[in-house]
């Protein structure tokens, strides 16, 4: 059984308890599930045992599909169940999925967000090669030393219902999503490139969905990869977005949690909103680690950024 689906059990579970839901009772229901995952390291483990000690659970114990269709089944939910592989959005994207999903009817509940644990050489040499990671082991996000990413493992998933229902139900309220977006950068520079254009429409787009203007927002997580050519991209559009000077001379800030536990991939969006929400609950933004400089390639003055 490939580990990321054991954690996903684990969380899941975990998940519903902290939302007053006890596991069991959703069974049979039209609980939805969505699960963001884009490595799948442990099948290179199970190529090199012998043919005889591969069996059918060596199959399905690896088959990212089956990370999602796990939870599903071992909760017996009937609602949609997939995995989504969008790359470093995966889980961003199924919490997008499973918003839709809510809002259509087609589930009442929805667990959402994504697992990422490093189980193979194969994948992390694979990214040496391109040059996206930190040959000095930090993600200096938004830093004039910026020098690429640090690989992280981690799971986070989120217990996501109507706020109608929510209510109705006397079940806490940790957050509330107003909105989501999603789209892709299209033709850039290359295969890998962001596309600025493509973030401002994305960003405008998540604002419209959210029946929100601009000045209201105080606080953006960001991708923030610690790259050289990511990082201007990124807040150049939310600059184009978010930026403009504001009458009561308040700001945004920026935060990146890839500076205190690494890029985590398939779960790396689940985990910003993660912080998202602790930071709305505590009212306080972590500083962003090992940020020295501001990268000279970034404009900030004369912006509420």
């Amino acid at each position: 059984l490939d580990p990321q689906q054991r954690l996903l059990l684990e969380v899941a579970w975990e998940a519903l308890e902290d939302a007053r839901i006890r596991p069991r009772s959703i069974a049979g229901t039209k609980a939805g599930v969505f699960v963001g995952a884009c490595v799948a390291d442990w099948q290179d483990s199970l190529v090199h045992l012998a043919p005889e000690d591969r069996d059918a659970y060596a199959t399905t114990g690896s088959m990212l599909s089956v990370a999602a269709g796990r939870l599903s089944y071992t909760l017996g939910l009937s609602g949609p169940c997939l995995t989504v592989d969008t790359a470093c959005s995966s889980s961003l994207v199924a919490v997008h999925l499973a918003v839709r999903s809510l809002r259509s009817g087609e589930c009442d509940v929805a667990i959402a967000g994504g697992v990422n644990l490093i189980l193979s050489t194969s994948t992390h040499e694979g990214l040496y090669r391109t040059q996206a990671l930190s040959p000095e082991g930090r993600c200096r996000t938004f830093d004039a030393g910026a020098s690429g990413y640090v690989r992280g493992e981690g799971c986070g998933l989120v217990v996501l219902r109507r706020l109608s229902d929510a209510r109705e139900a006397g079940l806490p309220v940790r957050a509330i999503l107003r909105g989501t977006a999603v789209n892709q950068d299209g033709r850039s520079t290359g295969l890998t490139a962001p596309n600025v254009l493509a973030q401002v429409e994305l960003l405008r787009e998540a604002l419209r969905d959210a029946r929100v203007g601009p000045e209201a927002i105080g606080y953006v997580e960001t991708h923030g990869t610690g790259t050289p050519l990511g990082d201007p991209i990124e807040v150049e559009a939310l600059r184009t977005v978010l930026g403009a000077a504001r009458p009561d001379g308040s700001t945004c800030r920026l935060g990146a949690v890839k500076t205190q536990i690494g890029h985590l991939e398939g779960a790396a969006g689940i985990a910003g909103l993660v912080k998202a929400v602790l930071v709305l609950e505590r009212g306080r933004v972590p500083a962003n680690l090992h940020f020295r400089a501001l990268n000279p390639r970034i404009r900030l003055e004369g912006s509420s950024l």
